[in-house]
This record gives C-alpha cells, sequence and structure tokens, in this order.
C-alpha cells in the first residue's frame, strides 16, 4: 500500500512539474533576461504559464524571446530600465494589454556593484535605491494596481538576498536596498492580504550566474575557476543554481504554496544567527 501511495505521489509531482503549476496564468517576470530571472522565465513557461519579461539589454532580450517563441512559448519581451519608475510600471502595463491580465510577478532586477559604508558615493548608493529597491516598489506598485483593480487574487515573489540580514562589508549599499526590500514585502503583503494578494521575498545566497562572473572578476581579481573555488569551500560542495532558485520561485507563485505571504524566505546553505 505504501509503495503504491509513493508512486501515485510521484506520478502527480510530475505532471505538476510539466502542466499544472502555473497553467493559464500570465507572469511578468522584471529583470528576466540573463541569470536567476531567465531562470524563471524557463521555468514557469515549464509549468504553463504564458510569460513577458523584461530588461534593458534590448539585444539579449529579443533575441531569448525569438528563442523561445521558436519553441513554441507564448512569451513577451517588454524593453524596460526599472531604475526608471515609468519604465517599471509601463512593463506591467505593457504586459497587461498583451495578455490582458497579470497574475503573477517575479522581481528579479538586481545590481551587485561594490560598495563599502566609507567608499559608497551618494551617485552609486542612489544607483542601488533605484534598482535594487525604488524600480520593485513600483514594479509591484502597478501589478497590485492591476489586480486590485479587477478584483482578482495573484502572486508576487521579490528576489532578496541573504546579505540583506547583515551582509559583508563591500555590499553596504546593496545590504541597505535588500534589507528595503524584505519591509516593502512584508508591509505590502499585510495590506493586500484580503485582496487575496499573496507577497513574499526569497533571500538566495552566492549563486553562480554570468552576472555574478563578471562581478567576481571586475571586483575581486578572480581567476577563471573562481566557481569552481568557491564551491569548493561551500557546506554543499555548490553554489546555489540559477534553475533551482526558479523552481522555488514558480512554487511561490503558484497555488501549491497555498495561503503563505509576507514571508522573507532563506534559501541559502549558510544558517543566519549560526556560531562554530
Amino acid at each position: 500500500m505504501c509503495s503504491a501511495v509513493l508512486s501515485r505521489l510521484r506520478s502527480t509531482a510530475r505532471l505538476g512539474r510539466v502542466r499544472d503549476l502555473l497553467a493559464d496564468r500570465v507572469v511578468l517576470v522584471s529583470g528576466g533576461t540573463a541569470g536567476v530571472g531567465a531562470a524563471v522565465v524557463r521555468s514557469a513557461l515549464a509549468h504553463g504559464a504564458r510569460v513577458a519579461f523584461s530588461g534593458r539589454r534590448t539585444d539579449v532580450g529579443t533575441a531569448l524571446e525569438a528563442e523561445l517563441r521558436a519553441s513554441g512559448h507564448d512569451v513577451l519581451y517588454v524593453e524596460a530600465d526599472v531604475a526608471d519608475p515609468m519604465q517599471a510600471r509601463a512593463s506591467v502595463e505593457r504586459t497587461a494589454t498583451h495578455f490582458g491580465r497579470v497574475d503573477s510577478v517575479c522581481i528579479s532586477a538586481g545590481l551587485t556593484s561594490r560598495g563599502s559604508l566609507l567608499d559608497t558615493t551618494p551617485e552609486l548608493f542612489d544607483q542601488h535605491m533605484a534598482v535594487n529597491l525604488r524600480g520593485p516598489f513600483f514594479v509591484l506598485q502597478a501589478a497590485v494596481r492591476d489586480m486590485v483593480r479587477r478584483g482578482a487574487p495573484g502572486t508576487i515573489v521579490c528576489i532578496g538576498s541573504i546579505s540583506a540580514r547583515g551582509g559583508q562589508p563591500y555590499l553596504a549599499p546593496y545590504v541597505a536596498a535588500k534589507a528595503g526590500l524584505a519591509g516593502l514585502t512584508k508591509n505590502a503583503a499585510h495590506a493586500h492580504r484580503f485582496d487575496r494578494i499573496r507577497i513574499n521575498t526569497l533571500d538566495i545566497g552566492w549563486t553562480e550566474t554570468e552576472g555574478e562572473a563578471v562581478t567576481q572578476k571586475q571586483f575581486h581579481d578572480a581567476p577563471d575557476d573562481w566557481a569552481e573555488q568557491a564551491a569548493a569551500r561551500q557546506p554543499m560542495g555548490t553554489l546555489g543554481r540559477p534553475e533551482e532558485i526558479a523552481d522555488a520561485v514558480v512554487f511561490l507563485l503558484s497555488p501549491r504554496s497555498g495561503v503563505v505571504t509576507g514571508s522573507v524566505i532563506e534559501w541559502d546553505q549558510q544558517v543566519v544567527g549560526g556560531q562554530d
């Protein structure tokens, strides 16, 4: 009996992964042209969603759009720089115009340039606030407005950072912005819980992406095998993988995550508060 039940559960899980989690939903991925955002785009499509994704690099966005459409997916690239509040809002409006509505949003656009408390300039600070906090605020605002106007439920997941819990000295403006994003998540989730709009943040740890490779070389003079060296020092022997993060995001965007809202979830192998 036990083996038969397990077999049915595995079969259901496989079907759910391919067809059920985001079936018939319209998903916008802000910052979806590369890295974690692009992985969320692919995962959402695999789970049955129609997907719009935004980004400021037109060549990268249009190339990804063409690739995904050639594979038969219903997808739209929206050129937008979330540092501009008007463009952040417009990315939601363009998605709603094209697909008729927005059911779910993943906000993944991010800036990780370095700066400590002592050497961060006002210009660098403002850049981090614009991309990592102000942009998400106005994407969130526009998405929630659309949902409230239609009287429809919705789900939103912000990509935060484990560094928001304190972080490294060279990430001062980044930490400040991501900590603000965690507060925004709770405030917005509380304000719109009776609208049945669920809003959560996934605080991710060190993740291997093409953008992180550029950052490591630019700011830390990292060798070509930096990722292998870094992975060997991690408890699980690997850095975070965008596709694994994407699956967690899809779960939180889907009805399978139940009633959870206002949560800031740590997705990392380091335990905040743990001591050796």
